[in-house]
């Protein structure tokens, strides 16, 4: 068990996709002799990335699957999950970030401030993460780490300064200057272990004041002994650094490290401002919800002594049944245990525990708060609290955007079926963001996520873990319907079949709201309708919102008010009150103005300047609405939103209007009106669909 929690930081890998994380990953492995070689990403040498354990990960080169470990560095344990970039697989960073007491935010110094640096600093704020940034391949050509430090401020609005300024750049780049300690730093050696400390050349000299002015400004904010002593002339390292670590703890100040992953420079001085700056379990708090309380809000202790609680947050099913990743968040947890599941209420054992390195795992014996540990064969769902059955607390659930995107699977024969049913079933309990079900109208198994790489890379994945071939149909937007406009409603259901009939009648109106996807608000005075079947209108008004009129999809942002209404003696039941609403609602809806809504999507683009006007006309065909653009030298950025139902093969389309030298992301924004011609096309679609 680990018995020093200021001697352990849990922190994970964030960054934009291509910015290097992996490889940052890769080279704290190696220096904390967790391996004992260095591999490359993309797997050219057969092997690997450790962390890319996935076959589809080193083909592609890219993380799909957020992957933990542990390492040693300078007698402090550090838990590590490296996070995917793309936003397809948004859900691994979110979850790993619900976890996490700091995080290491990589910026490419060439691109910088990117559109999905942006999505995770966004979810960094919303779990209050720490965070340090890491500048990367400052030896690429048109590196620049002070332009990447303005946008962090410019952009993220975060109070970055640059505890180190680089020794020469791109080729040139041989090491940094520590604006804390004021000595350069250089990596030589094949992978950059051997570090020598010189003081600073003389050409670099009047910079480095510069910036360490700048530095101790920022930063004397902190700390008022050090402000006294930058007043005098006289601040020392250790004032120095216990200000920033403040600075950085409150969310107030991002330090900046800069070096090349890939060169094997930096590495090592920014795995020491991991320990120096961010926060050990003891001083991040942590919040449960007591229902013995009424779901009072309780701050949780790193106390081994006190009740256990632990979060869920992420699950793999493997070839040894399903492996449950846990952060431990006070208490003691030992192999043998028994455990409680807060939600199931069920007791379970304890009968592995184990720490993850990428793939494999060591097995232990106990653990206690402020850890990151896995366990085997217990049966939970992603956000579960577990608990040691003497308290009702539960940890908050964690924000899981929706999917925008369907595909139609059929299973190429019986054998396929069978193989497919149980791939959906993993895939489904592991990402929640990953969702299927069969429509009722065309029987097809329809699956849906984040984009078009995410539902392909589990398409793959039946073919290649569990032999299920499959074929897909066209990919299928996730529209939406609402309405314009407020419609009244009185609607009578009345049924005789012999012996006691239906009856049900209900009054009021449905309108537009922004306060949900479904309000309903009864107003029955005098007991026209009675209490008992004001939950059956409610029932029968939300069955309907499943299916939409107008084109059979999920209706959003309705509210439906009832105010009048009448039963019958004998004849009124919860059945006969759901038929009625449902009854009414059909009545409502075609009077409501109802429209259909398509998900529009925030698309960014980066290539060279010479084909800004070629990217833009890819995008103007699309419907696309340019919200900004930025150039720098020869490169320029496009931020657009554009609906997602024009952008599908666009990578093919980008691709050959640059000679393949410019890339795109995208993610969810919003939902818009669709233009009417384009609904006219859809309602068609649908009524002969429907026929």
């Amino acid at each position: 068990m680990i018995t020093d929690l200021k001697k352990v930081r849990n922190i994970g890998i964030s960054a934009h996709i291509d910015s290097g994380k992996t490889t940052l990953t890769e080279r704290i492995l190696f220096y904390t002799n967790r391996i004992h070689a260095i591999h490359e990403v993309r797997g050219k040498d057969g092997v690997g990335a450790k962390m890319d354990s996935m076959e589809l990960e080193k083909e592609r080169g890219i993380t799909i699957q957020s992957a933990a470990t542990h390492c040693e560095w300078k007698s402090h344990h550090i838990n590590i999950i490296d996070t995917p970039g793309h936003v397809d697989f948004t859900v691994e960073v979110e979850r790993a970030l619900r976890v996490l007491d700091g995080a290491v935010l990589v910026l490419c110094g060439v691109a910088g401030v990117q559109s999905q640096s942006i999505t995770v600093d966004r979810q960094m704020r919303r779990y209050d993460v720490p965070r340090i940034a890491f500048i990367n391949k400052c030896d690429r050509s048109g590196a620049n780490p002070f332009k990447v430090t303005a946008q962090l401020r410019d952009k993220l609005n975060h109070n970055a300064v640059m505890l180190q300024i680089p020794i020469g750049l791109e080729d040139q780049h041989r090491g940094h200057v520590d604006l804390v300690k004021m000595v350069a730093r250089t990596f030589a050696g094949p992978n950059g272990e051997d570090i020598s400390e010189a003081p600073i050349p003389d050409e670099l000299m009047a910079q480095a004041e510069e910036y360490r002015e700048i530095l101790l400004d920022a930063v004397s904010m902190f700390d008022d002994e050090l402000m006294e002593a930058v007043l005098e002339g006289e601040p020392t390292e250790e004032m120095i650094v216990r200000a920033i670590r403040a600075g950085t703890i409150s969310l107030d100040l991002t330090p900046v490290f800069l070096g090349s992953a890939y060169k094997n420079r930096g590495v090592q001085s920014m795995l020491d401002g991991v320990l120096a700056y961010l926060p050990d379990p003891t001083e991040v708090t942590n919040k449960a919800l007591d229902a013995a309380q009424g779901e009072k809000e309780v701050v949780l202790t790193t106390d081994p002594a006190a009740p256990l609680v632990g979060l869920a947050f992420k699950l793999e099913d493997g070839r040894y049944g399903q492996l449950t990743y846990l952060r431990i968040y006070q208490g003691t947890m030992r192999k043998g245990d028994f455990i409680h599941n807060a939600r199931t209420r069920k007791k379970v054992k304890v009968g592995r525990l184990v720490r993850m390195h990428s793939n494999e795992m060591e097995d232990i014996e106990d653990t206690c708060g402020g850890d990151l540990v896995a366990l085997f064969g217990v049966d939970c769902a992603s956000g579960d609290t577990f608990t040691d059955g003497e308290t009702e607390l539960t940890m908050t659930s964690m924000h899981i955007p929706e999917p925008v995107i369907q595909l139609a699977i059929k299973p190429i024969d019986n054998k396929a079926q069978i193989n497919m049913s149980k791939a959906l079933s993993r895939f489904t309990r592991e990402d929640p963001t990953f969702r299927t079900f069969v429509d009722s109208e065309s029987g097809e198994t329809i699956i849906s996520g984040m984009g078009e790489l995410h539902l392909e890379v589990y398409i793959e994945r039946m073919k290649r873990e569990y032999q299920a071939e499959v074929e897909t149909g066209a990919p299928q937007v996730a529209y939406r319907e609402t309405i314009g406009q407020r419609a009244e409603f009185n609607y009578t259901h009345k049924k005789q079949t012999g012996g006691s009939g239906q009856f049900g009648r209900v009054a009021g109106y449905i309108e537009p709201t922004d306060e949900g996807e479904y309000v309903f608000e009864p107003q029955i005075v005098g007991g026209s309708i009675p209490k008992e079947f004001i939950s059956s209108c409610d029932k029968g008004f939300a069955s309907m919102l499943d299916k939409g009129r107008l084109i059979g999809f999920p209706v959003l942002n309705l509210k439906v008010v009832i105010n009048d209404g009448a039963a019958h003696a004998v004849d009124s039941s919860d059945i006969a009150f759901q038929e009625a609403a449902r009854g009414a609602f059909r009545d409502a809806y075609p009077r409501a103005k109802p429209t259909i809504l398509e998900p529009i999507m925030k698309v960014s683009l980066e290539g060279p300047t010479e084909f800004q006007g070629g990217m833009v006309g890819t995008l103007m065909q699309r419907r696309g609405m340019i919200t900004g653009t930025q150039q720098e030298e020869n490169y320029c950025v496009i931020d657009a939103e554009v609906p997602l139902a024009e952008m599908f093969a666009y990578s093919n389309v980008l691709r050959s209007a640059t000679q393949g030298k410019a890339e795109f992301t995208m993610e969810f924004a919003r939902y818009a009106p669709v233009p009417s011609e384009i609904s006219e096309q859809l309602k068609e679609k649908f009524a002969d669909r429907v026929r």
